[in-house]
C-alpha cells in the first residue's frame, strides 16, 4: 500500500493541527540538540553499570511520536525488505507471523533521559530476516522506513545483533498502536529513536544515509552508553 494510502489512515481532520505540533517538536528537539542537552559528561564505553549515564530509571512507557499514529490494519499490513540484498521480499501479516518466533528481554534508552528495564518482546529476530534476505558482501548500512514518513538509521552490524528483534509483542501482549504497533524493529544497544516505529520497509544499503533525526543535530549511532545523544 502506497503512503498516500495509508496517511488516509492516520487520525482525521487535524491535518493542520498535527503538522504545527509536528513543527513545534521538531524545532524543540532541534534546540536540544544545539544547547547539548541532558549530556552529563561522564561516558560509560564499558558498561559498567546498567543504566547508561544521564538516564532516570521508569516504570511507565512514555509515548513519544511526531503527532500522527499510523492505524495499520493487519489485513493491510506488509513488510517490504530491498536494496543490496539477494533475495528481495514482501511478507503480509500472516507470513510475518510463520517465520520462527522469540523472545527477547532488553532495556529501553530514550534519548529523552527515561530508561526501562525486562521488556519482554516477542517477533522475529533480525538475524532471521537476515538469512533470509542474505544482504550483499558490499552491504553495510540499515534504513528504517515508516508509515508516519520517519527514517531511521543505523550499521548492518548493529541490525545483526543477537538481541536485535523485529517485535509484535510487548510483555505478551500485542504492541499497542501508540508504541508503534503491529510491528518495530527494537535494538537495545541504541538509543529508542533508532527503534522505529510503524515500519513498512527495511531498505539494506551500501552507503549510510541518516534518518529524520540524525540530519537534525541527532548523533549518527546512538550509544547510550558513549552519551551519543547529537552529532
Amino acid at each position: 500500500m502506497s503512503d498516500d494510502r495509508f496517511a488516509k489512515l492516520f487520525e482525521g481532520g487535524e491535518s493542520a493541527v498535527i503538522a504545527e505540533e509536528r513543527k513545534k517538536l521538531v524545532q524543540a528537539k532541534e534546540r536540544w540538540a544545539e544547547e547539548q542537552r541532558l549530556i552529563t559528561g561522564a561516558p560509560d564505553p564499558a558498561k559498567t553499570r546498567r543504566l547508561p549515564p544521564g538516564q532516570e530509571l521508569t516504570g511507565d512507557w512514555p509515548v513519544l511520536d511526531l503527532g500522527t499514529r499510523p492505524l495499520v490494519p493487519l489485513n493491510q499490513w506488509e513488510l517490504t525488505v530491498g536494496g543490496a540484498v539477494e533475495r528481495p521480499i514482501k511478507w503480509d501479516w500472516e507470513t510475518f507471523l510463520a517465520q520462527p518466533q522469540a523472545d527477547v528481554t532488553s532495556d529501553i534508552h530514550c534519548v529523552t533521559l527515561w530508561s526501562r528495564y525486562d521488556n519482554r518482546w516477542t517477533g522475529v529476530l533480525a538475524r532471521h530476516l537476515l538469512a533470509v534476505v542474505s544482504p550483499r558482501p558490499t552491504a553495510a548500512h540499515v534504513v528504517f522506513h515508516g508509515h508516519d514518513g520517519y527514517t531511521t538509521n543505523v550499521r548492518l552490524d548493529q541490525f545483526a545483533q543477537e538481541d536485535v528483534i523485529l517485535a509484535h509483542a510487548w510483555q505478551g501482549e500485542p504492541i499497542p498502536r501508540d508504541h508503534g504497533g503491529p510491528m518495530r524493529p527494537v535494538l537495545p544497544q541504541l538509543y529508542f529513536w533508532k527503534s522505529a516505529k510503524w515500519i513498512r520497509h527495511i531498505a539494506i544499503l551500501e552507503k549510510d544515509t541518516p534518518g529524520f533525526w540524525e540530519t537534525r543535530g541527532y548523533h549518527n549511532n546512538g550509544d547510550p552508553w558513549k552519551e551519543e545523544r547529537y552529532g
